[in-house]
């Protein structure tokens, strides 16, 4: 049995853009992977915000623009090549401060030729952010500026929150949006496995995916019994962000990874995961004997 091994336990992964590559890694590490694809990256039908953008960015009136993924970059990007190109884009973006949420929208911003400002730090949540941004208020200050934020699927309040109570004013820019899957079963068949417990370790990589693993289970009749299967599985949450979602719920964090990327995830779970079963197992026998 390799050091860093699931040891045969069936652990479920909800990714969907590296859905093969993650169930590789789990397969390497020792377990048996089942892969149900949670979320589909939707355009938004409207591209209103990110034109607004680009006539207040062009005109000026945009102090700072927030990258949070490299998705949403690139997605800018395709958004508003018909009005301005990519040199044009990238020349304004060179004339503002410019924050990148981590290593995907800095690698993003980087390809387009932007001068980064400041890069958040791990594990790049909105704290990170915010902090980041008090650190250096002297150099690259918020209040009375208008700052720009490249959302992610959702809008994220505590961002917003944060920066107006420095004084800034916020424009939000959403490109893309989350979505179910259109092919639901997989996802509707990984419910059925998590409460038939035929799932023994659960990773999470975003908020997102565990809210649509529970809307499908809310569709089925079946989130009270999802809910009360998964105290018995080992769940794995890929940082800060999504441990918050989880507990939210009302479920366990038995691991958070020490980097928020998908490796760290599936390696810190394998090494972990055989004594957290074991433990819960153990726990349930007692509570039966009572």
């Amino acid at each position: 049995m390799r050091e860093h091994s699931f040891g045969g336990l069936r652990v479920l992964a909800l990714e969907s853009r590296r859905a093969d590559e993650i169930g590789k890694l789990i397969a390497n590490c020792g377990g048996e992977p089942i892969v149900a694809p949670s979320v589909k990256e939707v355009p938004l039908d409207s591209n209103g915000e990110a034109m607004e953008f680009i006539r207040r960015l062009t005109a000026g009136q945009v102090d700072m623009v927030i990258f949070m993924t490299g998705v949403g970059v690139r997605g800018l990007v395709s958004a508003v090549e018909n009005i301005c190109s990519r040199e044009t884009l990238a020349r304004h973006l060179n004339e503002v401060v410019v924050v990148a949420r981590g290593p995907k929208p800095t690698a993003a911003l980087r390809d387009l030729g932007v001068r980064i400002s400041l890069t958040v730090p791990e594990p790049n949540t909105w704290r990170e952010l915010l902090s980041i941004l008090e650190q250096n208020k002297d150099k690259f200050p918020v209040a009375g500026r208008c700052v720009a934020i490249q959302e992610y699927g959702m809008a994220n309040p505590e961002l917003s929150a944060g920066l107006e109570e420095r004084g800034a004013t916020i424009f939000p820019v959403r490109v893309y949006q989350w979505a179910l899957p259109d092919d639901l079963r997989p996802l509707q068949n990984a419910v059925e496995s998590i409460i038939a417990g035929d799932v023994h370790v659960l990773l999470v990589a975003s908020s997102v995916q565990i809210r649509h693993l529970f809307e499908v289970a809310e569709k089925l009749g079946r989130a009270e019994a999802l809910h009360k299967s998964l105290a018995q599985v080992v769940i794995a949450s890929v940082g800060p962000l999504t441990s918050e979602e989880l507990r939210s719920r009302g479920l366990n964090v038995d691991i958070e990874c020490t980097r928020p990327k998908m490796g760290f995830l599936v390696q810190e779970a394998a090494a972990m995961s055989t004594s957290i079963r074991r433990q819960q197992l153990a726990g349930s026998r007692l509570e039966d004997r009572r």
